[in-house]
C-alpha cells in the first residue's frame, strides 16, 4: 500500500515523508519540479503537476493513500485519476481560515476550501488538517532582525496560537497510519473521516513571539506599532492587496485577547506538543546577525 506524498518539497512534506520511510512504509514523494527533490534512500519520486493531468495515473498507480497539499488548479481531475486508481483515502493539509466568516471570498481561506468542497464531493475518504499559524512564520521577521533593525507591525498585541510544523507532521503520519510514530496504536482517537482544527499549545501575542526570540538569541529586538496604512504599503511589496488586507483584519480581529487552543498533539496523539520556545531555539540560526 504505497502512499503518495505531494508538495513533497514542503517541509512538512518532507518530514511526512522522513517518518513513513522511517517506519518502513511504502512511500512515493511527488512534485511538479521532481529533479529537486531530496529523499531518503528507497523512497520512489514522481512528477505530479496539476496543470498536466496526463501525468496523474503514474504518479497514482498502486497508492492508497495520498497527503495532499491544497492547491484548487487541477483538483477534480485529480480527485477523478484517485478514484479510478483505487484510492482510498486523501488527507488534506487544509487551514484553519476556511472556518472564517465569508471563507469562499477571502484569499487566505479560499484556496484550501476548494479543495476541501472538492474532496468532499468525492468518493474518497478524507481527512482534513487544518492548522492555524505555523511557528515557522517567524521566519518573515528573520532578515530584518540579523540586521538589528526594528520589527514594525500594525497589530504587534495580536494573538496567535503558533503550531510547530513537526507537530503537524506527526499529526499527519497519525491520520495515514493510524499509529503515533512510536508506533502505538491510536484507533480508538483514529483522524480517518475527520476535520481538525490545530494550534500549537499556547497563545502568544506577536510581541511575547518576539520576546521569546531575543531571549533565545541573547540580544534585544525592538517593537514599533506602526499604522495600517504603513503596513499595508510594506507588505504590498511582497503580497497581493486582497492577501495583505485578509491578513491584517485577521490580526486586527486576533488583538483583543488571547487565542484558542484547539487540537494539539496532546490532545490526538497523548504527548506533549512542541512550544514556540523549542521551534525558536531549533531555528535560532536563522535569525543570525548579518554582516
Amino acid at each position: 500500500m504505497t502512499i503518495l506524498v505531494t508538495g513533497a518539497r514542503g517541509k512538512v512534506g518532507q518530514a511526512v515523508i522522513d517518518r513513513l520511510h522511517s517506519a518502513g512504509l511504502p512511500v512515493r514523494a511527488a512534485s511538479a519540479r521532481p529533479a529537486e527533490l531530496t529523499v531518503p534512500d528507497g523512497v520512489e519520486i514522481a512528477e505530479l503537476a496539476l496543470d498536466r493531468p496526463e501525468g496523474f495515473d503514474a504518479a497514482l498507480r498502486g497508492v492508497r493513500q495520498v497527503f495532499l497539499y491544497p492547491e484548487p488548479a487541477g483538483i477534480r481531475e485529480l480527485i477523478g485519476a484517485a478514484e479510478a486508481a483505487g484510492v482510498e483515502h486523501v488527507v488534506l493539509l487544509s487551514s484553519s481560515s476556511v472556518l472564517g466568516p465569508d471563507a469562499e471570498n477571502d484569499p487566505l481561506a479560499s484556496h484550501s476550501l476548494r479543495v476541501e468542497q472538492a474532496l468532499a464531493g468525492s468518493g474518497l475518504t478524507r481527512t482534513f488538517l487544518r492548522p492555524d499559524a505555523f511557528a515557522s512564520n517567524s521566519l518573515g521577521w528573520a532578515h530584518p532582525i540579523g540586521l538589528s533593525m526594528p520589527i514594525q507591525l500594525a497589530y504587534p498585541d495580536a494573538h496567535i496560537a503558533p503550531i510547530h510544523p513537526e507537530d503537524i507532521a506527526d499529526i499527519a503520519v497519525e491520520a495515514l497510519t493510524g499509529t503515533s510514530p512510536t508506533g502505538t496504536s491510536l484507533t480508538s482517537t483514529s483522524l480517518t473521516g475527520r476535520s481538525v482544527t490545530l494550534t500549537g499549545p499556547e497563545s502568544l501575542s506577536f510581541r511575547e513571539q518576539l520576546a521569546v526570540l531575543a531571549e533565545t538569541l541573547g540580544r534585544e529586538i525592538p517593537v514599533e506599532r506602526i499604522s495600517r496604512a504603513e503596513a499595508e504599503q510594506q507588505m504590498g511589496r511582497f503580497l497581493p492587496a486582497p492577501m495583505v488586507s485578509s491578513l491584517l483584519n485577521l490580526w486586527e480581529a486576533a488583538d483583543h485577547g488571547p487565542a484558542a487552543i484547539a487540537d494539539t498533539t496532546h490532545s490526538l496523539l497523548g504527548r506533549p506538543a512542541r512550544t514556540f520556545r523549542q521551534w525558536a531555539r531549533e531555528n535560532a540560526a536563522a535569525f543570525a546577525r548579518q554582516h
